[in-house]
């Protein structure tokens, strides 16, 4: 068993994360400052290893007293999303990269730490050629330049896996409706078409699970895991918008529009591996086909507009 304190907690990831690690015996501490939903935890309060703290990370003597006592630690409190950073930049840099300096910085050698970047760091494929863990970065937003920064911190220190995960979906206790699947799948069963710009865009994805699983996995499997960064994906799952369009069109009546004249802000534009991850034993269980229906069955529970981070 060990001490686990996961900032950012109760999140999309970390509501969901929290489960997985309490289930295989470990004591889990939630840091978190609530500014999203507050229910997302409350089925843990019933569980003896559970613990909440409700502060914000740039806090920093509160939350030296809680990363002190952690074996390892999951840095997930940020501020997720370019439009939410550009909305905030000041919050962005303090949150998405200082507080990751200092944990970095003042960690103990044999504290681990497992942190999600994001592989929109790699920004758009320069030759079309499909990017891994040894491709350059180009962040094209604020978002990907502070976690790209914030993973630089932890490469330099010693115990340590970064992640650069691909876009998640699937439905979770704090639920994103702004991310890409899940927001079609939303726009879908409500206005029964998508208009899609630079419908050619190719991006990967990831159910919230798998990533959920791939924490697990280099816990359970940390000495053959340490002190490398893999990309977090679901190979299969390299589409573009179009191709993702045309499955949920499986699922669901849709009409498809191509938007020939209007371009996305978001113009992230890649192909990414995961073999380097997939090599190590790791292997994803679930498919888009898996997080479709599930969504459709979320969305015929929740009606709220504000389960996104805007």
């Amino acid at each position: 068993m060990a001490n686990i304190l996961i900032t950012g907690g109760a999140g999309y990831i970390g509501s969901e994360l929290t489960q997985h690690l309490l289930d295989d015996g470990h004591h889990v501490v939630v840091y978190d400052n609530l500014m999203y939903d507050p229910t997302s935890l409350l089925r843990y309060t019933i569980h003896h290893n559970f613990e909440f703290v409700k502060a914000d990370v740039r806090d920093i003597q509160t939350l030296q007293k809680h990363t002190s006592t952690a074996d390892i630690i999951i840095p997930l409190a940020a501020l997720v999303g370019f439009p939410l950073c550009e909305k905030d930049k000041r919050s962005a840099v303090e949150i998405n990269h200082g507080v990751n300096a200092w944990i970095a910085k003042n960690k103990a050698a044999e504290q681990k730490v497992i942190y999600p970047c994001t592989n929109s760091g790699y920004g758009v494929s320069v030759d079309g050629s499909v990017c891994t863990e040894e491709s350059p970065l180009n962040p094209v937003s604020l978002y990907g330049i502070t976690k790209v920064e914030a993973e630089k911190e932890y490469k330099n220190v010693e115990n340590h896996v970064t992640f650069r995960l691909a876009t998640v979906f699937g439905p979770g206790s704090r639920m994103r409706t702004d991310l890409l699947v899940n927001s079609f799948v939303l726009k879908t069963l409500r206005e029964k078409i998508l208009v899609l710009y630079e419908c050619e865009f190719m991006r990967n994805y990831v159910h919230l699970q798998d990533v959920c699983l791939a924490f697990k996995y280099v816990i359970d499997n940390w000495e053959t895991c340490k002190n490398e960064t893999y990309n977090v994906g679901n190979d299969s799952l390299n589409m573009n918008k179009l191709q993702l369009a045309e499955k949920i069109q499986e699922h669901l009546p849709l009409e498809i529009m191509k938007a020939e004249f209007t371009s996305d802000p978001d113009t992230r534009d890649y192909i990414v591996s995961s073999q380097k991850f997939y090599d190590k034993g790791f292997e994803c269980k679930y498919d888009l086909d898996d997080g479709i229906r599930q969504l459709i069955k979320a969305y015929s529970i929740i009606e709220s507009p504000w389960y996104a981070n805007y």
